[in-house]
């Protein structure tokens, strides 16, 4: 059989119901999916290790708010300014105002941009609640690769962060136009990079939820976090060669997503390693 048969044909509508002008699109779903489950897990994690449970009211809204916005600056400073500088109400309200008015939800977001975000709002909250920033970004550190999972899976259900032309057995054929206006030749396949990388997060929640468990108690704060974001990007920057190149020339030999990757695996490896040498866990105040 000709291998050429087993390239996929995708074409999902990426909207799973509507009423009226508005939609649910898979995106959401699976974006919303993947703060709840990561706030369940942690909601176990602090009532096991003894904590109080209260610590977390405030922990979800910062974490949301700090993704959204800093995920939504990212990808409008860093992929798409040559647009959004000529269209600033666009980054922070959810619609399209150009060629026609309409409401399009916050289509684009950057993971590094979402990365940085989530910081900045927890260094916010550690000092509300007099805690140690490293006791959240641990906790975070368990669960941010099952949300990148869902994340990556919500782009696929797009059609949107598509890869390179492969003639892999494997490949997507991506058939429709994505959210971010691109039309891509349907009759070319393409590497799946956003199953790539669900995969690479589904691995990473894995070893995480292990690592975790193994490591808790006998390490500074900080230490899991390090390990994570290591781990994490260092994926990220791999599974980069195999994507279209946004936000950069194509002759580039990095691509901007490899560019914002490499800050933090450097980051991760030191706070791991720093925090990996100490003799006990940080207090939590």
């Amino acid at each position: 059989m000709n291998l050429l048969l087993a390239y996929i044909p995708w074409a999902p509508d990426p909207v799973l119901f509507s009423f009226g002008g508005f939609e649910i699109r898979y995106y959401s779903l699976f974006f919303a999916l993947g703060f709840i489950l990561g706030y369940m897990i942690i909601h176990r994690l602090v009532v096991k290790e003894g904590e109080d449970p209260k610590l977390l009211d405030s922990f979800l809204i910062y974490v949301v708010v700090g993704t959204i916005i800093g995920a939504r600056l990212g990808h409008c400073i860093f992929y798409d300014w040559e647009y959004f500088s000529k269209h600033l109400l666009e980054i922070i309200l959810p619609v399209q105002f150009e060629p026609e008015f309409k409401f399009t939800g916050f289509r684009g977001l950057a993971s590094h941009g979402g990365a940085a975000g989530i910081v900045i709002a927890l260094i916010l909250l550690s000092r509300k609640q007099k805690k140690n920033i490293f006791w959240y970004m641990d906790k975070l550190a368990v669960v941010v690769p099952l949300a990148g999972m869902f994340i990556r899976l919500g782009n696929l259900m797009n059609s949107e962060i598509v890869g390179d032309p492969t003639d892999l057995p494997w490949a997507f054929q991506f058939q429709l136009m994505d959210s971010e206006g691109g039309k891509h030749d349907p009759m070319v396949a393409r590497h799946p990079t956003q199953l790539y990388e669900a995969l690479a997060y589904l691995a990473t929640f894995g070893f995480m939820i292990w690592y975790y468990g193994n490591r808790f108690g006998k390490v500074m704060h900080g230490h899991v976090f390090g390990v994570f974001i290591a781990i994490m990007f260092s994926f990220r920057l791999v599974i980069e060669y195999t994507k279209i190149n946004e936000g950069i020339a194509e002759t580039a030999i990095l691509n901007m997503g490899q560019i914002l990757s490499i800050p933090f695996v450097i980051a991760g490896i030191v706070i791991a390693i720093v925090m990996n040498k100490a003799p006990k866990p940080l207090e939590n105040t």
